[in-house]
């Protein structure tokens, strides 16, 4: 990558249309977002060289904070240097041997390293399969240990939601907590933009709302909002926010100005720019005759596209066949191979940008368009 990440990027000294990244506001090049890096730079300098714990929290760490739990009308909030990070540490913080943990599939990987290193119970099941999360909430727990059901909001993978009504109901019903990871939907998912759980209504009972700094804000970092009292858990338990320095200051400069705007009418605006142009991509693929991902039910009936679009190919070196033909005809994708996705179940995953125009899109849906319908042939 040879320039910002923006609609046109320059990779390796040629133009590509950007459709493999997580910039899904285009907000990485935003002036807004560059200043608010810049002003912390200037202040702070290049780094802080400390933990949270010790020297490595700045006052901007505070008012990040204290903006996201106002956001996300939750008691407190606490930032984590990667959003990596942030699961890793909250979910071996909050439950270990002796209690068990409920994971979707489809989880991400962060997810499912925080289970292992928590030495709790893991379980899991089939991707967004209510009634067999139900069974396993039904199995017996030797002791009195604690349970807790973790899924994605979006899906990386496919761009599916996470069907948060229902699994919200079967936690309430089996005396579970739920945490939801909202790193995908952050920004562009319900009427205040915190994600997914919003969306379905289940925000305020939701035990753990996780979000990433890096994929809608375009900084760096990660974070949980809820209770004043997990919160105060986290920070003297958590390992991966004892124990790691701080994210540089023009991260937390950066992240503060992008919830800011995300939270303004410019944030509504892209937000729904964002879904226009996933629509657009979608709908253009699957004229072509292309197997591209489902749409996801909403909560009030209907259908919504996601920002993250499936083009299903099958076999892995067919899906990178096909992501060399693309990068060298000018549309830069992202390839989703085996362990990401299941064995046979390559993909091309495409990322919109609420900055991307018609005329690249349109552009894109004819190279893909040709690349995959020729390979097949």
């Amino acid at each position: 990558m040879e320039s910002a990440t923006a609609p046109i990027v320059q990779v390796e000294g040629a133009d590509k249309i950007m459709l493999g990244s997580n910039n899904y506001l285009g907000l990485a090049d935003h002036p807004a977002i560059r200043k608010g890096a810049q002003d912390a730079l200037d202040r702070f300098g290049a780094a802080v060289t400390g933990s949270r714990l010790l020297n490595g929290t700045i006052d901007l760490h505070l008012e990040l904070e204290a903006e996201i739990a106002a956001w996300h009308d939750t008691e407190d909030a606490i930032v984590f240097t990667t959003g990596y990070q942030t699961n890793l540490g909250t979910i071996s913080a909050v439950v270990g041997p002796g209690d068990r943990v409920v994971v979707d599939a489809a989880a991400h990987a962060s997810i499912r390293d925080g289970c292992s290193l928590s030495g709790a119970d893991v379980r899991r099941f089939a991707h967004n399969d209510v009634a067999e999360l139900e069974k396993v909430l039904q199995e017996p727990l030797d002791g009195d240990g604690a349970v807790l059901v973790i899924v994605d909001g979006l899906y990386s993978m496919e761009g599916d939601l996470a069907p948060l009504g229902a699994i919200s109901a079967v936690c309430q019903r089996h005396g579970a907590a739920l945490m939801v990871d909202e790193a995908h939907s952050l920004g562009v998912f319900g009427a205040r933009r915190t994600g997914v759980a919003e969306l379905f209504g289940i925000d305020t009972a939701t035990d753990i709302r996780m979000a990433s700094l890096s994929k809608s804000p375009s900084s760096t970092g990660g974070f949980i909002a809820g209770s004043r009292d997990l919160l105060d858990s986290l920070r003297v338990n958590a390992s991966a926010f004892l124990f790691t320095t701080s994210g540089v200051p023009a991260a937390i400069g950066a992240s503060l100005a992008a919830v800011r705007l995300i939270r303004s009418e410019e944030g509504a605006q892209r937000a729904q720019r964002a879904l226009d142009n996933a629509a657009m991509l979608r709908n253009g693929l699957a004229h072509s005759g292309l197997d591209v991902s489902a749409l996801s039910p909403l909560p009030a009936g209907g259908e919504t596209v996601t920002p993250i679009v499936a083009v299903h190919i099958g076999d892995d070196l067919a899906a990178m066949d096909m992501w060399r033909q693309l990068f060298d005809r000018g549309v830069f994708t992202s390839a989703a191979l085996y362990p990401a996705v299941p064995r046979s179940g390559a993909l091309l995953r495409l990322c919109v940008m609420a900055s991307h125009t018609d005329a690249q899109l349109n552009r894109a849906i004819e190279v893909i368009a040709e690349t995959v319908t020729q390979a097949a042939a």
